[in-house]
């Protein structure tokens, strides 16, 4: 986790400060940032009085007010509602005494059609991609910025975005495809865990137990899937020659789970491709 020393912003502004909003947040405040030095937006002035007491950031409902003399604005909105933002500021942003860079965290949305949405041209614009994992801690951020992102302003988004995982940068062609693998990816392990408590109680297991051990040997995989070994060598040391899991691992592999994989994660991509239009 970064130190408040790696995060250069007098002002950080969270506009639309839900689930993904408050993440960012929490794990900016962990990481040192005085609260007061985050100001957040959400339209339920019930939520923003539950921020304010809950973290101790500024809160308001009017975007404009948060934007002012910001560093840095993340989007915490749905893509839909994102260029609309960006042109709500935008006159606002174009007034600030600092070079404010504005952080889209929605899928789909091109840097090239925030940079267009903005008032001022040159406006500094990054591209993200986050996972629900950053709600832990541990989440993945597929990043790309625009071309009049400065040096100073890179390493803060990432300082920034660090305080809650591990932060991946990419050309922004690849972004819709990464989203495929790390921005929907903990859906299909829920999916999954899910369905293997499902088929426990289907062999007879009460549904509590089912649960405790599905939802365990999950999260000890991915704890495993963090060190040296690839995901590859992990099934192999698993899978004892002509034993129950090769017998479970055959079965699946002759049900399509890996073609499943891929037609999902291409119909995932694709479905990002189409919100940036």
């Amino acid at each position: 986790m970064n130190s408040t020393t790696d995060i250069a912003a007098d002002k950080i502004a969270v506009l639309g400060a839900g689930n993904i909003g408050e993440a960012l947040i929490a794990g900016l405040i962990s990481a040192g940032v005085e609260p007061l030095r985050i100001t957040a937006t959400n339209r339920s002035p019930e939520r923003g009085a539950e921020l304010a007491e809950r973290y101790g950031v500024v809160t308001t409902d009017d975007n404009n007010e948060a934007a002012v003399d910001a560093d840095v604005c993340f989007l915490c909105v749905k893509p839909a509602q994102v260029l609309g933002v960006i042109e709500e500021i935008g006159d606002t942003v174009a007034k600030n005494e600092v070079s404010t860079a504005l952080v889209s965290m929605a899928a789909g949305v091109t840097i090239s059609a925030m940079e267009s949405a903005a008032s001022s041209a040159g406006t500094s614009v990054a591209r993200v991609m986050p996972n629900t994992p950053m709600l832990v801690g541990r989440g993945v951020h597929i990043a790309a910025f625009g071309r009049y992102v400065e040096e100073d302003q890179h390493n803060a988004i990432r300082a920034m975005l660090a305080a809650t995982g591990q932060v991946v940068e990419l050309d922004e062609s690849l972004i819709d495809v990464a989203t495929a693998l790390s921005g929907s990816g903990p859906a299909y392990y829920f999916l999954l865990t899910e369905a293997l408590i499902d088929a426990g109680v289907a062999l007879g297991l009460p549904r509590e137990t089912a649960s405790q051990l599905a939802t365990a040997t999950a999260a000890g995989a991915g704890e495993m899937l963090a060190g040296e070994k690839s995901a590859a060598e992990l099934r192999h040391a698993v899978s004892s020659p002509a034993g129950t899991t090769a017998a479970a691992i055959r079965e699946l592999e002759e049900s399509g789970l890996r073609g499943a994989l891929y037609r999902a994660t291409d119909a995932c991509a694709c479905r990002a491709r189409e919100l940036g239009k």
